[in-house]
């Protein structure tokens, strides 16, 4: 039986998570707590073999006055909550980061392999990478530490990109054809992953994706045939989609962004277990 404590209660990975191990209560005992007051300090974390720290600010924001906040959540926070985790005896700390510390997407192919070294576009990404930074040092043959640092996660209820995608999807007619890949990771085998690495007591840095890359075009084709909807998909608005590829929306969408997928395997077991397509089906269904 393992003990596992969600930080970011009510968080769509964290309640994702939670309702995965649910499946198996033999194994799993699951608990979450709201780290936004500082009750949380006073919580024993003794019990626990697992702390799953997903608390954070998800979304990417420009405006400075939210610089020092990003560093506080995503940064200090997570070094704190890892102290205490080491300090009270905590067997394990799972983090979860982005690739967003890899900056943003291009115009052209981008392939992410072990030699990319980080370079944050935005304060987002880099209070993520200080975070990971700042509690690689507490890791011990008694206190493993892991890191994930996943492409754009998406699943029935998520936010971010992809419902705007979907939204559009199932309105309309017609869509830019651009030759673009992105890396992506379906909330299953997000969680699928992390049971595993709950399961062997892993360390380490980790790139979970799926096993297909995603183009931009395809995926809101697919979205738009799960619906039973017809969509065109042309290239005559290629050039001035090039034009306007600095624009942050564009880029967003047709930018290339990928992971190496060598450095996606995990050897001892495969938690890829929804294709694209399944999991596109589940999503909207």
């Amino acid at each position: 039986m393992k003990k596992v404590l969600i930080t970011g209660k009510n968080s769509y990975i964290g309640n994702a998570l939670e309702n995965w191990l649910a499946n198996e209560p033999e194994n799993y005992q699951v608990e979450s707590i709201d780290m936004k007051d500082g009750s949380w300090k006073e919580r024993e974390f003794s019990s626990y073999d697992v702390v799953f720290h997903v608390a954070g600010i998800a979304h990417v924001s420009t405006d400075p006055k939210m610089e020092a906040l990003y560093y506080k959540v995503n940064r200090d926070l997570t070094i704190e909550t890892a102290e205490k985790a080491k300090t009270e005896g905590v067997k394990q700390f799972i983090f979860m980061s982005s690739i967003i510390v890899y900056g943003d997407s291009s115009s052209s192919k981008r392939v992410i392999d072990r030699q990319t070294i980080p370079t944050p576009s935005n304060f987002y990404g880099n209070s993520k990478l200080q975070a990971e930074e700042g509690i690689k040092n507490l890791e011990s043959n008694e206190f493993k530490i892991v890191i994930l640092r996943p492409p754009m996660i998406y699943g029935k209820g998520s936010k971010g990109n992809y419902p705007r995608l979907a939204k559009m999807a199932k309105k309309t007619p017609i869509f830019p054809d651009i030759d673009n890949e992105r890396s992506m990771l379906h909330i299953d085998n997000l969680c699928e992953f992390l049971k595993i690495m709950i399961d062997f007591e892993e360390s380490g840095l980790y790139f979970p994706q799926n096993q297909e890359y995603v183009k931009t075009s395809e995926l809101v084709h697919t979205i738009a045939q799960v619906h039973g909807k017809k969509i065109i998909l042309t290239r005559v608005f290629n050039p001035l989609i090039k034009l306007l590829f600095k624009i942050e929306v564009i880029h967003k969408v047709f930018g290339n962004l990928v992971y190496d997928q060598v450095m996606s395997k995990y050897e001892k077991k495969d938690y890829r277990i929804r294709t694209l397509k399944e999991s596109i089906e589940l999503t909207e269904k």
